[in-house]
C-alpha cells in the first residue's frame, strides 16, 4: 500500500522544483554572459562584477576597453532589479503572478533579440549591439530579482564569487571533500556550462545562444508556474 503523502512531502517536491528551475536559469545566466562578453563588446549583461571591474580598468586607461556598453548594462541591470522589486515586494519566496510575468517579459525580450541577430549584418551595426547588451542586462536583472524573491539557498543565478567562497570556506572545511558535493559546486558547475555552450553556439552567430536562452527561460516558466503558483491569499472583509 502507497505511502499517503504528507505536506512536508509536498514542501520538499516544491523545493526541488524550485531549485531545479533556478538551475536551468544560471545556466541561462552563462549563456547570455558568453554572448554578451564575445558578441556585444565585451559586455557582461548578467554577472555585474564582471562591468564593473571593466569600468575602472577603462577609466583608468586600460587598452581598448569599452566604457559605454558595460556602464548602460549596469544602470539597465539595476533599474530592472529595482522595478522587479516593487513588484515582488508584497509576496516573498512564493511564486506569484509576478514571477511568471517577469520571467516571461524578459524571455520575449531575449526572443525578441535572437530574432534581431538573424537579420543580416545586425551583429555589425554597434546601435544593435549596444541595444542587446542593455536590452539583455535587463532582463537578467529581472532574473536576479526573481531568484533573490524566491530565495533558494546558494542560486542566485547570477553571483558565482559569494558561492565559490561559501564552497570553500564552509562546504570543504566543513565536510572536507565529501562536502563539496552539493548545491553550490552545482551552481558553479552549471553557470560553466552555459557559458560554454554560449560560446560553442556563437560560431552560428549571437541568435541561436539567445533563442535557446528564451526558450529555457519559457520552460522555467511553464514548470514554475504549474508547480509552483501560490494564489493571492485575500484577508477577509471584516463584518
Amino acid at each position: 500500500m502507497a505511502r499517503k503523502r504528507t505536506p512536508r512531502d509536498a514542501e520538499s517536491t516544491q523545493h526541488a522544483v524550485a531549485l531545479y528551475t533556478l538551475m536551468i536559469l544560471t545556466f541561462v545566466t552563462g549563456l547570455v554572459d558568453a554572448v554578451g562578453y564575445l558578441a556585444l563588446d565585451r559586455v557582461f549583461v548578467g554577472n555585474m562584477t564582471g562591468n564593473i571591474v571593466i569600468l575602472g580598468m577603462a577609466v583608468a586607461g586600460g587598452d581598448d576597453l569599452p566604457i559605454l556598453g558595460p556602464a548602460i548594462a549596469l544602470a539597465a541591470f539595476t533599474v530592472a532589479a529595482f522595478a522587479a522589486g516593487m513588484f515582488l515586494r508584497t509576496r516573498r519566496k512564493e511564486w506569484g503572478g509576478a514571477v511568471t510575468g517577469l520571467l516571461t517579459a524578459g524571455a520575449v525580450v531575449i526572443a525578441a533579440l535572437g530574432v534581431m541577430f538573424l537579420i543580416p549584418d545586425a551583429a555589425d551595426s554597434e546601435a544593435v549591439i549596444l541595444t542587446a547588451s542593455t536590452l539583455t542586462a535587463a532582463a537578467m536583472g529581472m532574473q536576479a530579482a526573481v531568484a533573490r524573491s524566491l530565495a533558494v539557498a546558494d542560486m542566485t543565478t547570477v553571483v558565482v564569487t559569494s558561492t565559490l567562497t561559501s564552497l570553500a570556506s564552509e562546504s570543504l572545511v566543513d565536510g572536507g571533500i565529501r562536502g563539496v558535493w552539493n548545491r553550490r559546486l552545482g551552481a558553479i558547475v552549471i553557470i560553466f556550462l552555459g557559458a560554454l555552450a554560449g560560446a560553442a553556439l556563437l560560431a552560428f552567430g549571437p541568435a541561436v545562444p539567445l533563442l535557446l536562452a528564451a526558450l529555457l527561460t519559457v520552460v522555467v516558466v511553464v514548470i514554475g508556474h504549474r508547480r509552483l503558483f501560490t494564489p493571492a491569499r485575500r484577508e477577509p472583509v471584516a463584518a
